[in-house]
């Protein structure tokens, strides 16, 4: 009986794509070979994704996966002697609700079942992308900033240089695959018993296998260490960003391509400027006779240890929202910056002395 993929990665049918793909990763750090997890599981896991991540593998597997086994015909691996075309078509109108079936959903069947489609050719040792978060001031914003950090991942063995091989000694063919990468499996469908091809498990898709494997990376070509990164840190980036630095990923196995290095970005909170967009928002206490009067006043701005000053009309309304053009945050695009927003708000005092109490009195005498 099938396996239900759903159940497998703990989520529900009718999951979106983002929910699939958490869940997966959660699943598959926590039963990860490298980290002490279930290798049976793992692969489950993995088998499950990488069905319902594929949009057009997910619909298929949604029509035929929970009565696969019931609806394989009983014929050999190649023909369809004792297919019934009129049962298959009723069936199909109950997975696929008749008009909705889709026969172009049909075309990988057909091609492994005439035997003719196998794998493409493509990196399968591609080493995996990693994703860490890392948290910055906002004035760290204002310009790119080198940051550095340590990641403990694969990296390319320096004995045998990433081939896997005992220095001195040869890749031979697989005797598996013989030298071909991949392995013919017997595979139930719709159809009946068919063959078709996977990645060889000796080999890896590779073709070949050391001679002798090396002494430090046991043949895997990659070895775990940790290794000092520096990465640039583009001016204008904001909270929930997420940057891409191509190759600062694991290392490939035997050779493979580097993957990526994914970096989320979280700005820490500001104790004086809010942030929205690239646009920045500041509030101002002013004394009463500064608003009344009009003032010039200083504005601190995200640059440290500088300042701009805002002039104050007379009679300002206390809440006045003064907008100060470039004087936010750079913009990601690389063009221009955001805005710096400044709120008047009229500072009231809590304490008065004998002489300002006597001011005030007399003002109070005056209508103000």
């Amino acid at each position: 009986m099938v396996e239900d993929y759903y159940k497998i990665l703990g989520v529900e049918k009718g999951a979106s794509s983002e929910e699939i793909k958490k869940a997966y990763r959660r699943l598959a750090h926590q039963y990860h070979p490298d980290k002490g997890g279930n290798d049976k599981r793992f692969y489950k896991i993995n088998e499950a994704y990488q069905t319902l991540s594929d949009k057009e593998k997910r619909q298929q597997y949604d029509q035929f996966g929970s009565t696969f086994d019931n609806m394989a015909g009983q014929g050999g691996p190649g023909g369809f002697s004792n297919f019934d075309f009129g049962s298959f078509w009723e069936q199909a109108q109950q997975q696929g609700g008749g008009a909705g079936f889709g026969f172009e959903n049909l075309g990988d069947i057909f091609d492994e079942f005439f035997g003719g489609r196998r794998t493409k050719k493509q990196d399968l040792n591609k080493g995996d992308d990693i994703q860490i978060d890392i948290e910055i001031d906002l004035e760290d914003t204002l310009s790119s900033v080198k940051k550095e950090f340590n990641l403990y991942k694969n990296e390319t063995c320096e004995r045998c240089g990433g081939t896997g091989a005992e220095p001195g000694t040869k890749l031979k063919e697989c005797q598996t695959c013989r030298g071909v990468g991949q392995v013919q499996e017997i595979k139930k469908t719709i159809f009946g018993t068919i063959a078709h091809y996977t990645v060889c498990p000796t080999c890896k898709g590779e073709g070949n296998i050391p001679e002798k494997a090396c002494n430090v990376c046991k043949g895997d070509g990659r070895i775990k260490k940790e290794e000092k990164i520096e990465v640039a840190i583009p001016a204008g980036v904001d909270s929930g960003q997420v940057l891409k630095f191509k190759g600062k990923g694991e290392a490939g196995r035997r050779g493979g391509a580097t993957g990526d290095l994914y970096i989320r970005i979280f700005v820490r909170a500001h104790k004086v400027f809010d942030r929205k967009g690239d646009d920045l928002f500041i509030e101002i206490p002013t004394q009463f006779s500064q608003i009344v009067l009009g003032d010039e006043i200083p504005i601190p701005v995200l640059e440290k240890g500088k300042k701009i000053f805002l002039k104050i009309p007379i009679g300002t309304e206390p809440g006045k929202i003064f907008r100060i053009s470039g004087k936010g945050i750079p913009r990601f695009s690389g063009y221009g910056r955001g805005d710096l927003y400044v709120k008047i708000r009229m500072n009231t005092p809590k304490k008065l002395t004998r002489k300002q109490k006597e001011l005030l009195n007399k003002l109070h005498e005056e209508g103000l």
